[in-house]
């Protein structure tokens, strides 16, 4: 097996065979004319088991992050092929206006909140950072995909419902993707 990536040298690291089977079937799919297979999504929500000697986390997902802007680019390119740039434009307007509907509810309130002995994110850092996607779709305020990506949170009792803001994220890296 080819060693794509570096080794942790302490800790644990993503499952190589895992990372290994993953690269290969994303190869395939770009490669082989086989979109369906896997999608700028899949990439992006991609895990692996962590594993002693596996392969570096930061490494491996600076990779899936090309690969996930090269699946995009690919899925952007097929949509204006059949749906003509006019109907794409208007279908990542109304994604992005969804987006910002949810975003634009009133802080403290714009996610779903976890039981008060459960760990969410934490409510203020999670509307702060919603404060700066709102302005990018608002206003054009700079935001980086590396941004929205990389966001972390801090815990809290009674937080926002960590999978609700995930996927809102994901949905923002979506549009961000789809309109580069």
């Amino acid at each position: 097996m080819s060693s794509h990536f570096p080794l942790v040298k302490r800790g644990k690291g993503y499952a190589v065979d895992e990372v290994e089977a993953f690269l290969e079937r994303a190869r395939e799919a770009y490669d082989g004319d086989q979109q369906s297979l896997m999608s700028s999504e899949d990439l992006r929500t991609a895990s692996f088991t962590m594993k002693r000697k596996g392969y570096s986390p930061v490494h491996v997902d600076a990779a899936l992050e090309r690969l996930e802007e090269a699946f995009a680019r690919r899925e952007r390119e097929t949509a204006l092929e059949t749906m003509g740039r006019e109907d794409w434009i208007s279908e990542a307007k109304q994604t992005a206006q969804v987006i910002l509907n949810r975003l634009s509810r009133p802080t403290g309130s714009r996610f779903r909140r976890v039981s008060l002995i459960t760990q969410g994110y934490k409510r203020a850092e999670v509307d702060q950072f919603v404060d700066k996607i709102v302005k990018y779709f608002t206003i054009g305020a700079p935001l980086s995909i590396d941004r929205v990506r990389g966001a972390t949170f801090q815990s809290e009792r009674g937080g926002y419902d960590e999978a609700q803001v995930d996927a809102v994220l994901d949905a923002v890296v979506t549009v961000m993707l789809a309109v580069r």
